[in-house]
């Protein structure tokens, strides 16, 4: 460098002044650490704004689903309220509606006479189905269990319900 400084020029001059051609080394690497600090900052940003989606993963689908429109929605529009709610629906579990509702439909199926089965009817047939434990019912009558767990037998002849 000493070779290119004009000659009325002091003599110690920073190391951070360009050269006489034009070759600026600290502009490079100020250039690279800004290159380098943008896309760190942008993946702490997404890892960041991952959070609710990752907690609300050992929760239903329906809430996993809701926790990532309301991320969606926090991403594209810039309202932090959406990832604020996203975040406090991933750390509460919701309560459990459907099932408390199935069954009641299936109840007063049952009552009304149109054959409805329970639930734990149908997880028990679906169990058996699936280790080879189910047995065909014989030819005139069809098994159901209750959710009392009393086997009822219905003539398939008669019109008549017969429920215990």
């Amino acid at each position: 460098m000493a070779e290119h400084v004009h000659e009325l020029a002091p003599h110690h001059l920073p190391p951070f002044i360009p050269a006489s051609d034009g070759s600026d080394w600290l502009m490079s690497v100020m250039l690279i650490a800004l290159i380098v600090g943008v896309i760190l900052a942008g993946v702490f940003y997404l890892h960041l704004h991952s959070i609710p989606e990752r907690l609300a993963h050992k929760h239903g689908r329906m809430q996993f689903e809701l926790v990532a429109v309301l991320g969606l929605l926090a991403l594209f529009t810039h309202n932090n309220i959406f990832w604020v709610a996203a975040l406090l629906l991933a750390f509460i579990q919701l309560p459990d509606f459907w099932t408390p509702l199935e069954s009641i439909a299936h109840s007063l199926s049952r009552m009304a006479g149109t054959g409805g089965v329970s639930s734990e009817t149908l997880v028990e047939h679906d169990t058996e189905v699936e280790f080879g434990l189910a047995e065909d019912p014989p030819a005139g009558e069809d098994k159901t269990v209750s959710s009392e767990g009393a086997t009822q037998a219905t003539a398939a002849d008669s019109g008549e319900n017969k429920h215990v």
